[in-house]
């Protein structure tokens, strides 16, 4: 080899060395997941996602972390939906309402007395688990996994609520946007006051609204169990929580990364399910504690509320939720409850 094509292959081997190290470079930069949720700090989700935070640093050498807003810092939940729309966070911990906003099939979860207990809903978020990861996929998002909300309940501040009746006696709050409970309340023949999250508790100590609906540790954190006096004792839909992230920021951690990411967030959410289940009971012996009566309707006022609520279905079944997921929902559900696996 003379000279000249030493120096040839010289400056080529140096052009591959730099080109090498220079995408090595790139591909370990730092990812920073802008991270926004509801729950308060001390909250067991906010808890939860500090941990996995740590959980991810450890694991991928400080290169993806997340950034959290906790509290509602950024809004409530429609407000997060929107930034991530637009870039402003890139990844969120939201509850049914939020999450059908990004794939509408979620809804079927909030079928008011679909479930009948925790296994129901385990065994109905396996059973769906690739069609709804697909579906979110679809729209943009990466689901990392499923969690607890829990189960809601009917809270008064003035009336015991054991009946239909009873309820049209109130001033009843509404989420902003919610379709589901809007069909509700709209059978019920109950004008709703719709109301953002933070402004509910407000709302409770002026008389705006009389009757509020969340899952027990829910009150408990927004403080509203400190102004209602009744908590009608049936648990009226299942509301589930997740992490969405933006699949484009998604797409930017390499192939390693994303396996940290999802193993450690399935492997948090699955913890959290347990802690969750325990809080919200123990919730309930809280507020009972802090004078809150328990209402307990009778058989057949149950079956009014199942009634009202299965004419409520009916009229949004199509728009809301596909009639085609609902029925698949529930057919999984008759199969189960026979012992069909």
């Amino acid at each position: 080899m003379n000279i000249r094509s030493k120096i040839k292959f010289i400056g080529l081997l140096l052009l591959a060395c730099l080109v090498f190290f220079g995408t090595a470079h790139a591909a370990e930069k730092e990812v920073v997941i802008k991270l926004a949720t509801l729950s308060p700090e001390g909250d067991v989700w906010a808890k939860m996602l500090r941990a996995l935070n740590a959980d991810v640093m450890k694991k991928t050498e400080n290169k993806v972390q997340f950034k959290i807003y906790a509290g509602g810092a950024l809004g409530d939940e429609n407000d997060m939906f929107r930034k991530m729309k637009i870039g402003q966070i890139t990844a969120a911990a939201l509850t049914s309402a939020s999450l059908s906003a990004m794939f509408k099939e979620i809804n079927v979860l909030q079928i008011p007395f679909l479930f009948q207990n925790y296994d129901e809903v385990d065994f109905i978020l396996k059973k769906m688990d690739v069609f709804f990861k697909k579906g979110f996929e679809d729209n943009g998002y990466i689901l990392l996994g499923f969690s607890d909300v829990g189960f809601v309940y009917l809270m008064s501040s003035t009336i015991p609520i054991s009946s239909v009746a009873d309820i049209k006696k109130t001033k009843v709050w509404i989420q902003e946007d919610s379709n589901m409970a809007k069909a509700i309340f709209d059978a019920a023949k109950v004008t709703a006051i719709p109301l953002s999250i933070h402004d509910v508790l407000v709302g409770l100590q002026t008389g705006q609204v009389d009757v509020v609906y969340a899952h027990p540790t829910g009150a408990i954190s927004l403080q509203w169990f400190t102004k209602v006096k009744y908590l009608t004792n049936i648990p009226l839909a299942y509301v589930a929580g997740a992490i969405v992230i933006s699949k484009d920021v998604f797409a930017r951690l390499s192939p390693a990364q994303q396996a940290i990411l999802l193993e450690s967030s399935q492997r948090h959410l699955s913890q959290l399910k347990t802690i969750a289940r325990n809080e919200n009971q123990e919730a309930i012996k809280v507020m009972v504690k802090h004078g809150v009566k328990i209402v307990n309707p009778s058989k057949d006022q149950i079956d009014e509320f199942r009634k009202l609520s299965d004419d409520a279905m009916g009229r949004i079944s199509g728009k809301a939720f596909s009639r085609t997921t609902m029925n698949d929902v529930t057919s999984q559900l008759i199969n189960y409850r026979k012992g069909v696996k």
